[in-house]
């Protein structure tokens, strides 16, 4: 007969397989295990708990918020021992597995695409997804292992680490230029004679103020632009396209800006920054899949 402590120990693995699969028949399928026979186990976990772990429905399974929190205590402990059997197994943890990452369309774009192909080269036992997103939303309940986003971090029981700031420069096509002018000042932005392409902030839904930074001196000019878009590429295409003025961060626009394509605007006016950070669940335990992927990133943007 099964002590009530290996009881636990196999019910947190159910969990964590229906946490990471993001259902019952798939967990079922992982463990090798009946549908009924997930089912019974997690009931059984939450009997013990005295907890709810998931919301359930025919279509979907989520965690409640006292299943995420227990995810957040106990999967780092989980995954410790993992990797622990794993280095006692075999002298050193091996990077394997699939890590699923929450990833801004930018650095999927920008950052990663050049390297990667050597990364995945130095981890062959390793499988990436990447789900590129304009919000972080809910790293566990999503079943991501790690995210990567522009701007500054809400209050959360996520660890987040700064990866680099980037100035955010005004920029036209020559094209643009040459048919509506070359604004003189950020304030002539407002004037109807220019044409502003408005980025919508994923967490407010609104369009982003334009702000310039100078020194200790912030300006914010309304451009009641016609055009917004939600995605970097649309910004892009339609800025190097000469329909409007767009505000980028200065790592995109840069080598567009050295090739002529692009035109800075306003030089003077670029000290306004962005902020790019990496988050993940635990600073505890970290798994080496997600280690070594933050590695990779820290080795891409030069952070310390």
């Amino acid at each position: 007969m099964r002590s009530s402590s290996e009881n636990l120990s196999s019910g947190i693995g159910v969990f964590a397989a229906v946490v990471d699969t993001g259902t019952f028949a798939a967990a079922s399928e992982l463990l090798e295990m009946t549908p009924p026979g997930v089912s019974r186990a997690i009931a059984r976990l939450e009997k013990r708990l005295k907890i709810r772990l998931f919301h359930r429905t025919t279509r979907s399974v989520s965690l409640t918020e006292e299943g995420r929190r227990f995810y957040e205590q106990v999967m780092p402990h989980l995954r410790g021992m993992e990797e622990a059997a794993a280095a006692a197994a075999g002298g050193a943890v091996t990077v394997r597995g699939k890590l699923r990452v929450n990833l801004d369309p930018v650095v999927s774009r920008i950052v990663l695409g050049p390297q990667l192909d050597a990364f995945m080269e130095a981890h062959p036992d390793l499988d990436l997804e990447f789900i590129a997103r304009d919000h972080l939303g809910d790293l566990i309940t999503d079943g991501f292992d790690l995210a990567v986003r522009f701007g500054e971090p809400r209050s959360s029981s996520l660890v987040a680490r700064k990866l680099l700031d980037t100035p955010v420069v005004t920029v036209a096509a020559p094209a643009y230029i040459a048919r509506h002018g070359r604004p003189a000042e950020p304030q002539a932005l407002s004037q109807s004679t220019h044409r502003c392409l408005e980025f919508r902030n994923p967490e407010t839904g609104k369009p982003y103020a334009w702000e310039f930074h100078r020194k200790r001196k912030k300006t914010i000019v309304p451009t009641n632009g016609r055009l917004t878009v939600n995605e970097p590429s649309a910004l892009l295409d339609a800025c190097l396209g000469g329909f409007g003025i767009a505000q980028m961060l200065l790592f995109v626009a840069e080598p567009l800006i050295r090739e002529g394509r692009l035109v800075n605007l306003f030089p003077d006016w670029t000290d306004e920054r962005f902020p790019l950070y990496a988050y993940h669940p635990s600073r505890h335990h970290v798994p080496a899949k997600t280690r070594v992927f933050l590695d990779f990133i820290v080795s891409l943007t030069g952070a310390d």
